[in-house]
C-alpha cells in the first residue's frame, strides 16, 4: 500500500515537474502560436494537427534541463572550519611534553599557520588557492596529529628499547619538513599578490 502511494507520488512530481519543465513552455508556445494561426484562418479544418505539430515541434527544439549544481561549500566556509580544527589540535599539542628541540619547531610551525587562518586579507588569498587550502588542511587535521601521536607512540617503546634511534629525531624532522611546505605556501601566496601588483603597474603604464 505504502509502495502504491509512493508511486503515485513520483508519478504526481514528475508530471509536475514536467509543466514547469522548458520543453513544455516552449511546446506551449509553439502551441499557442498555432491557435493564433486558426483564428487567422489560416491552418483551416487541420488546426488540432496543427497545433499539435507545432507544440511537439517545440518540445523538440527546447534546450534540455540543466540539473543544478552540487551546492559546495565556499572556500571561505572550508577555512572556517579548519579554524576550528586548528584550536583543538593546539589544545592537543598543549598536553603533549615534547623535547625542546621538536617543541621549537611546532611552535614556529603553528605561529606560520596561524597566520595564513587569520581571518582577514592574508586568508582571503589562501580561500582562492585551493591546493594551499589543501596543504593546510593536511597539516592541521593529518600530518601534524600523526607526527605528533606517533611520537609519544614510540617513546614508549624507545624506553623498552636502550639504544634504538631517538624517536624526537624522527618529530624533528617531520615538523621541519611541514614547516617547509607551509613556508612554500606563504611563498607562493606572496608571489600571487606580487603578480598582482606588477600587473596593475602595467595596466596604469599602458593606460598612461
Amino acid at each position: 500500500m505504502a509502495t502504491s502511494r509512493s508511486n503515485r507520488s513520483d508519478r504526481s512530481h514528475r508530471f509536475l515537474g514536467y509543466l514547469e519543465s522548458r520543453k513544455n513552455l516552449t511546446g506551449s508556445a509553439c502551441g499557442i502560436a498555432g491557435l493564433a494561426l486558426t483564428f487567422a484562418g489560416v491552418a483551416g479544418p487541420y488546426w488540432p494537427v496543427v497545433v499539435a505539430g507545432l507544440y511537439g515541434a517545440g518540445a523538440l527544439i527546447a534546450p534540455p534541463e540543466r540539473p543544478s549544481l552540487p551546492d559546495f561549500p565556499d572556500p571561505s566556509a572550508q577555512l572556517d572550519e579548519i579554524r576550528e580544527d586548528f584550536g583543538r589540535l593546539r589544545s592537543y599539542v598543549a598536553d603533549v611534553e615534547l623535547p625542546p628541540a621538536a617543541s621549537g619547531r611546532l611552535t614556529e610551525l603553528t605561529e606560520l599557520l596561524t597566520a595564513l587562518l587569520d581571518p582577514g586579507w592574508v586568508a582571503e588569498i589562501l580561500a582562492r588557492e585551493p591546493e594551499g587550502v589543501h596543504v593546510v588542511s593536511r597539516a592541521v587535521r593529518t600530518d601534524i596529529p600523526e607526527a605528533v601521536d606517533t611520537f609519544v607512540r614510540t617513546r614508549w617503546w624507545a624506553r623498552l628499547t636502550p639504544g634504538a634511534e631517538a624517536p624526537e629525531r624522527h618529530l624533528e624532522r617531520q615538523l621541519a619538513l611541514l614547516h617547509e611546505e607551509a613556508e612554500g605556501l606563504a611563498a607562493g601566496l606572496r608571489e600571487t599578490e606580487a603578480r598582482r601588483q606588477e600587473s596593475h603597474t602595467r595596466y596604469l603604464e599602458d593606460r598612461a
